[in-house]
């Protein structure tokens, strides 16, 4: 069995809701000292499930589901108090401004706060330490390649994650051991198998009469991918993209994607509209040059379409040809940095939602450019085009800036990830990270 990150978040989460539930009885017990009856428990459940329920969100955007993240312990006890205090400001807030409940005293809040901070810290700091570090899973990988030898390392570096490489196998060095006594011995759980021993039969018959001993077998890709999110680009070839990249079975989705795009493209419109004449002032104000900025991308299909952005950059910042935009851009305006750091400056591209050459959820479109440099030089590159891009994506939230064709391979990884495994689900998922990305001025 792989043991992937969103099986711990569920574990995470049910956790945390017990703990929620089990602090809702407590609190009202420690306020008065008796057991709650069932008038007060039934007043008070609704606004507090409520709150409950915006917590957990906060939580998701603040990481605390991601513990595989976290390498150093001291790490993610910093996150948990700064979400923690962060939980507190906006509970009073929602308290004390929308008494549409009129829960009271408010000392039960208080109450609520430092039962639920330690319940939670103490819940983590037991899922961290004898969970996460003492449950590690023995694997071993079939290949040779360089890319198996760094997530060899990668994953040995990181004692959060829940396995230990114990060897790696080349075709060589697999015919010169007991395989299935080298298991045995090392109570091997997985074994992960790259596609050029897949072409070995020995070793095919090998890997079969080691499955009755509980041996989980995978794709070294699909392994490499619920370990790290992306897929490994150096070590699939186009068979990869024949068995995942299945289109038939996301049509509703695809279709079910486009209504909630449309009626997202309504509150973000009405955003713009607000904000579009003292933006516009801004820009006029505070540097030369026309308030709107026009661009072409590459979006589905290869198809070529033009985004509109605010402004962020001095006039004529690319008179000598398309650049990559850099952290610390120089060509970059002290509002556009605002207008960036706050995304503001993508609202406009809204219309292209409605229009629908973009999607809010997908792969960032490139630049001609830079997309006819990056598929001369980047295995597989235009088969991120098989989707509608995105305002935000999956590469966005995990890599969050791009200037060298080594950062375009890091990005193409997750891309395609995304692509194999779009969902709702998922898109969630990015949502709430690029809220969290705005908040914590990551990434631009």
């Amino acid at each position: 069995m792989i043991r992937t990150h969103n099986f711990r978040k569920i574990i995470i989460l049910f956790g945390d809701l017990i703990l929620l539930a089990f602090s809702f009885f407590l609190t009202f017990f420690l306020r008065s000292l008796e057991f709650p009856s069932v008038i007060l428990i039934g007043t008070n459940a609704m606004p507090m499930i409520v709150l409950y329920s915006i917590w957990i969100v906060i939580f998701f955007i603040a990481g605390l589901y991601e513990i595989e993240k976290f390498i150093a312990f001291n790490d993610l006890r910093n996150r948990f108090l700064k979400t923690m205090l962060a939980v507190g400001i906006i509970s009073v807030l929602i308290f004390y401004t929308i008494p549409i409940w009129g829960i009271t005293p408010k000392t039960i809040l208080l109450i609520n706060l430092l039962v639920v901070t330690g319940f939670l810290w103490l819940w983590r700091k037991f899922f961290f330490n004898n969970i996460v570090k003492s449950s590690k899973m023995n694997v071993i990988f079939f290949g040779s390649s360089k890319e198996i030898e760094d997530f060899s390392e990668f994953v040995n570096n990181r004692p959060q994650l829940a396995y230990q490489v114990v060897d790696i196998f080349d075709e060589n060095k697999s015919r010169d051991i007991d395989i299935e006594r080298y298991v045995k011995e090392h109570n091997i759980e997985v074994i992960a198998v790259s596609d050029d021993i897949k072409q070995d039969d020995n070793l095919i018959s090998v890997f079969y009469n080691i499955i009755p001993l509980g041996v989980t077998i995978v794709d070294f890709s699909n392994f490499y991918e619920s370990v790290t999110g992306k897929v490994p680009v150096s070590v699939i070839g186009k068979a990869w993209f024949l068995e995942n990249l299945v289109e038939i079975n996301k049509r509703e989705y695809e279709n079910i994607k486009r209504v909630i795009d449309l009626g997202i493209s309504v509150v973000v419109g009405i955003v713009f509209l607000a904000l579009l004449l003292p933006v516009a002032l801004l820009i006029k104000i505070t540097s030369r040059g026309s308030v709107f900025y026009r661009q072409q991308r590459v979006g589905k299909n290869g198809k070529v379409f033009e985004i509109i952005k605010f402004r962020s950059m001095v006039s004529g910042a690319e008179k000598n040809g398309a650049e990559w935009a850099k952290r610390d851009d120089s060509r970059i305006t002290y509002l556009g940095r605002i207008l960036r750091g706050s995304r503001v400056d993508e609202l406009p591209q809204v219309w292209n939602v409605i229009r629908g050459d973009l999607s809010f959820f997908g792969p960032r479109p490139e630049r001609p450019e830079f997309v006819e440099e990056l598929s001369f030089r980047l295995p597989h590159y235009k088969m991120r085009h098989l989707v509608k891009p995105g305002l935000t994506g999956w590469a966005q939230i995990n890599f969050p800036y791009g200037s060298s064709v080594e950062d375009a391979m890091e990005k193409l990884q997750y891309d395609l990830f995304y692509i194999k495994n779009r969902s709702l689900a998922l898109d969630v998922s990015i949502a709430l990270k690029t809220l969290k990305t705005i908040i914590s001025h990551e990434g631009r």
